[in-house]
């Protein structure tokens, strides 16, 4: 069973990379489970800090891109929003290149708030970093 409000592509995630903080960044969707929600960004010069590395803001802009999607795919779009509220990241190890993914799964589906675990990992998959998402549901 899904936890989705309906069913949905990568086609329909198109929409979600265009004129904005996805966009500038290099994020992109790519896989949606019955339960969890993929996306990559490159790790070059959008993303990284003066010393070459990925800066650890980009890798919450990542977590909370996936959790704050996830959680407006999950409720009925005609009724609610959501928008973040609280998050707290783990910064394990450094990356120079190549892309990151992220993958964030749901702790908790509620009626006024969602909890997502994000866990980001580099192209050898080894884990860069750990998030959790707190997100407020706003009725319209």
């Amino acid at each position: 069973m899904s936890i989705w409000f309906q069913e949905y592509t990568l086609k329909d995630f198109e929409q979600f990379n265009t004129q904005n903080i996805h966009h500038s960044l290099g994020i992109e969707f790519t896989k949606i489970g019955p339960e969890s929600l993929s996306a990559s960004m490159p790790v070059d010069e959008r993303t990284i800090q003066p010393a070459g590395i990925l800066h650890g803001g980009a890798s919450v802009v990542l977590a909370e891109s996936l959790g704050s999607v996830g959680s407006n795919l999950i409720v009925d779009p005609s009724r609610f929003y959501c928008v973040g509220q609280s998050i707290n990241a783990n910064h394990i190890r450094p990356t120079q290149s190549g892309k990151v993914t992220g993958t964030s799964v749901p702790i908790h589906l509620g009626k006024t708030s969602h909890i997502w675990s994000i866990e980001i990992k580099n192209d050898k998959g080894k884990l860069v970093c750990v998030c959790r998402l707190t997100m407020a549901i706003i009725k319209k």
